[in-house]
């Protein structure tokens, strides 16, 4: 999977390791999440900084079944907000995690509970 190159528009930004882990690893969908590819990536941050100006957001993953993202926070130091994307500004944030893992231990849990799979 190409991952878009986010210092062309923050430049302070590197991805954190413990993402690069799962994206070398080949675990891109994980149910209900799924992590976004190059386009994705960068419709999603152009349009984060025009909706909601005063964050820093960097969208990694999306829920496929509604509006939520999850995003790598640059003004606190990579921390890990899920978003409710495409709302006013001010009513967006759902939930903020202390690290990449604590999202990604959520969203196997949710796959893990939430998930029935039919076509085995």
């Amino acid at each position: 999977m190409e991952l878009f190159d986010v210092s062309s528009i923050y430049k302070e930004f590197e991805y954190p390791k413990e993402f690069l882990k799962i994206v070398h690893l080949g675990f891109v969908n994980f149910d209900f999440w799924y992590l976004m590819d190059y386009d994705q990536t960068e419709w999603r941050i152009k349009g984060l900084k025009e909706r909601y100006p005063d964050r820093k957001l960097v969208p990694f993953a999306r829920r496929g079944d509604n509006d939520d993202i999850v995003c790598f926070d640059i003004d606190r130091d990579g921390r890990v907000q899920k978003i409710h994307d495409f709302v006013s500004a001010g009513w967006e944030q759902r939930k903020d995690y202390e690290s990449f893992w604590d999202w990604f231990r959520e969203a196997i849990d949710e796959m893990i509970e939430e998930g029935e799979y039919d076509e085995l």
